[in-house]
């Protein structure tokens, strides 16, 4: 089994999309995460879910836990507002990391490999200067179970 036949569309979105929109994406279609493009529509970066919730979640109640429980419910369950106005581009990391890409040959070893390295819940395909589309966790432990 090959990157190639795991493969699948996915959506995408840039430095400058919205980070509400990219969230509202993630949620619509119960993604993993997103692969962020340049203006060529190449990979730049894949921006996991919990990078939208980093950015959203207060820093002082990741640092402490227990004062995420004493904001009152109905601020919490609005927690996400606070991400208007912003761009994807401030939700990714601030030193560049690997990124998680290869080509169509890829092993589903390789693809694990490179998954559990970068710990991305997905990894982009690039064939010829081409975005191909993602194999996700999902679809690669759904064939490793089965296999």
């Amino acid at each position: 089994m090959r990157a190639r036949d795991l493969v699948s569309d996915f959506p995408t979105v840039t430095l400058n999309t919205p980070i509400v929109e990219a969230a509202r994406l993630l949620a619509d279609q119960d993604l993993p995460g997103l692969i962020v493009v340049d203006e060529r529509g190449l990979p730049l970066s894949i921006m996991p879910g919990t990078q939208v919730l980093r950015l959203a979640v207060p820093g002082y109640c990741q640092e402490d836990p227990a004062l995420a429980r004493v904001v009152d419910e109905a601020h919490a369950d609005r927690f996400l507002r606070s991400l208007a106005g912003k761009a994807v581009r401030e939700a990714l990391p601030r030193e560049p990391r690997e990124l998680p890409e290869t080509d169509p040959d890829a092993t589903v070893l390789e693809l694990a490999a490179l998954m559990a390295r970068t710990r991305s819940p997905l990894v982009a395909v690039v064939d010829d200067g081409r975005l191909l589309g993602a194999v996700t966790l999902q679809a690669l432990l759904d064939w490793a179970v089965a296999a």
